[in-house]
């Protein structure tokens, strides 16, 4: 790692407990550390050759989503999120963001401090198991792009997929980040284009012709097993 070019963006909101592990960090990488509130953006492009080090304890899905956005592609900066609570929220972040690291509320200071240093040489930080499900989600997509569309737009693909988790309309509306309205509409015309008339017909209906939904609707972590009908 070159230390003299190396720098790190702890994207949180200040406090007692952050400001200590910025100053860990400091001691332990002997590099640029910056603290960043995640209501910056819109923010100048990071520097160059920096890790960009997200909490999501302090950040919704959009403000994940925007700061991702604003860097992605920029040469030299490598994104990566720390305080998940397990591998299913890893997962689902990963289907989104292309994130080269990803820490949890369990990991110890020193095994992040690890972890934040292969990624400043260049190198992925996640467990083998959730690289192993992550994989298996690409091929899946990849799978996926030779499937026929009847018809249906990607939004319409998208809203069939989360219907497919057990998802309600609310929950869907905010994950995509649009009004309930909107999914009824789509749903609507999906359910007119594929010759339906329920969600578990339509759910069953996208199982046989669309493939599995994605690795992020497996399960839901909050309410309980997804009412899932895809075997």
């Amino acid at each position: 790692m070159d230390k003299d070019h190396r720098s790190l963006l702890l994207v949180t909101e200040p406090s007692p407990q952050s400001q200590l592990f910025v100053d860990y960090l400091r001691q332990q990488l002997d590099c640029p550390v910056a603290l960043v509130l995640p209501r910056s953006r819109p923010v100048t492009p990071a520097p160059s050759s920096s890790l960009i080090l997200l909490d999501v304890d302090h950040m919704d899905d959009a403000s994940l989503q925007a700061w991702y956005t604003d860097h992605a592609g920029q040469p030299g900066v490598s994104q990566a999120v720390f305080n998940l609570r397990d591998e299913d929220r890893a997962a689902e972040l990963l289907t989104t963001m292309h994130l080269q690291g990803v820490f949890y509320r369990q990991d110890d200071l020193s095994l992040i401090c690890k972890g934040v240093k292969t990624l400043m040489e260049g190198h992925p930080w996640m467990s083998r198991s959730l690289m192993a499900r992550l994989l298996e989600f690409l091929r899946q997509q990849q799978r996926n792009v030779y499937r026929p569309t009847y018809g249906l737009t990607q939004r319409e693909r998208e809203i069939i997929g989360l219907l497919g988790s057990g998802a309600s309309n609310h929950e869907i509306a905010e994950r995509l980040a649009i009004s309930e309205h909107t999914v009824k509409s789509h749903l609507y015309n999906t359910f007119k284009k594929i010759g339906v008339n329920t969600r578990g017909q339509a759910v069953r209906w996208a199982c046989q012709h669309l493939g599995t939904p994605p690795l992020y609707l497996e399960r839901q972590a909050e309410t309980g097993p997804p009412q899932r009908t895809c075997s």
